[in-house]
């Protein structure tokens, strides 16, 4: 049987957290910060029994008694929507952060890809950072050296390779990073969502990679939002909520619990700092009815509109706003952008993209929304969000009230011709 290479034991991880007490100053100079300092140490003297602090102190439980064994060889998906726990998790299983209780035992070198540029250091070039990773895994320099040319092939910087990678663009960072990760033979291989975000081609090179690592019995932990890739990569999916683990079993199966869980029907979202970069933040996503009220059920015979409010932090050429819907068992029913021209340019400020979704498409079920940004030359994404909105598509018949559902996602009204046959020669 093979062996357990990840075993986590009542794991838990708490945070502290701070608010200002109501009516503290919102901004603080040095002179404030000065003043404040003195007059804490003078209130200490006065009366050292009493703590005197603008501040209210919250624990925060980000993981709560987590656990799970991993095998060799096993690729696992770990599910939940945004805040759930998952980044903590990887972080703790990579000895990034520190878990507060329980413990994890690791078995081999483990190799992490959790966001844009973890473990390189910015001064240095590719070339060094590439063997600087090697000795952090424990590897020798001829061994290094052995997959040195493949690693550099596979991220595609070979003219840069001797550039300072704080000079990198971001997606030259997550090849650069993926290919050190995957090729360096770790025996845990630990990713976060950082593949979403990229090249669309590299992103299917490294899924391939991904493949050929599993092949090879070497174990992957993968976080994603995106259900086809865990039921197709996967043997296994986790699903957390909250900090707890509520499911573990086949991909499918947990991907079903995740958007069933998930698809408590929501009209509209405000995903306030949730998504936002350098370039644009997503402000608010919402679903209208044909009369451009809120709502999350639509008769299968009306069209229904799909709004995206965002702001631009900057001029951008070529924009493209767009969304993927799927139905409740994650399977993808259809992707739609606002792209109009390559050379369009969009000024500063703040813009809603409506889609207008029409009538006699859709049969009847439940569905979710997710939303993405690119722009020119449409190769790198800006921003993707995990399933935010849900609704529900209803076949009201009122002819035929007992009608039975037809089979397939979509149910359009189709144009028929019924023609007698030609009569036979006599």
């Amino acid at each position: 049987m093979p062996d357990t290479v990840i075993q986590v034991e009542n794991l838990g991880k708490m945070y502290t957290i701070g608010h200002q007490q109501k009516g503290s100053y919102r901004y603080t100079a040095l002179r404030d910060v000065l003043a404040d300092g003195a007059g804490a140490f003078l209130r200490k003297l006065r009366r050292p029994g009493k703590s005197f602090t603008p501040f209210n102190r919250e624990e925060f439980w980000a993981l709560k008694d987590l656990s799970f064994e991993i095998k060799q060889g096993e690729m696992v998906g770990i599910i939940g929507r945004n805040g759930a726990g998952k980044s903590t998790l990887l972080k703790i299983l990579s000895r990034i952060t520190e878990p507060t209780t329980g413990r994890v035992r690791l078995k081999g070198r483990v190799a992490s890809l959790l966001e844009v540029g973890t473990g390189f250091h910015p001064e240095l070039t590719g070339r060094e950072n590439i063997f600087l990773n090697g000795a952090i895994l424990g590897m020798r320099r001829a061994e290094i050296n052995h997959k040195f040319d493949e690693i550099v092939d596979f991220a595609e910087v070979s003219k840069f390779l001797d550039t300072p990678v704080k000079r990198y663009s971001s997606g030259m960072y997550v090849r650069l990073a993926f290919s050190v990760a995957a090729h360096l033979d770790p025996e845990i291989l630990i990713i976060d969502e950082v593949l979403a975000v990229g090249d669309i081609q590299f992103q299917k090179k490294c899924l391939k990679k991904l493949e050929s690592i599993e092949d090879s019995h070497r174990t992957i932990v993968f976080v994603s939002h995106n259900m086809s890739t865990i039921k197709g990569l996967c043997s296994r999916a986790l699903l957390i909520k909250d900090g707890e683990i509520v499911k573990d079993d086949m991909p499918e199966t947990v991907a079903t619990h995740y958007l069933a869980d998930a698809q408590e029907q929501q009209a509209m979202i405000d995903f306030k700092d949730s998504y936002t970069a350098a370039e644009i933040s997503f402000l608010k996503a919402y679903l209208c009815d044909k009369e451009n009220n809120l709502s999350s059920s639509f008769d299968n015979r009306d069209a229904f509109a799909i709004h995206l409010e965002y702001k631009l932090h900057k001029e951008i050429r070529g924009l493209r706003i767009g969304f993927l819907m799927e139905t409740i068992e994650g399977i993808q029913v259809c992707g739609a952008t606002d792209f109009v021209f390559t050379d369009s340019t969009r000024k500063p400020g703040i813009y809603k993209s409506k889609c207008l979704f029409p009538a006699h498409i859709l049969n009847s079920g439940k569905y979710t929304i997710l939303f993405g940004a690119d722009k020119f030359p449409y190769t790198q994404s800006l921003m993707r969000t995990e399933h935010c909105l849900t609704f529900e598509i209803e076949d009201i018949d009122r002819e035929r009230p007992l009608y039975d559902r037809r089979p397939g996602i979509i149910k359009p009204t189709l144009t028929w011709q019924v023609v007698r046959p030609y009569p036979k020669n006599q």
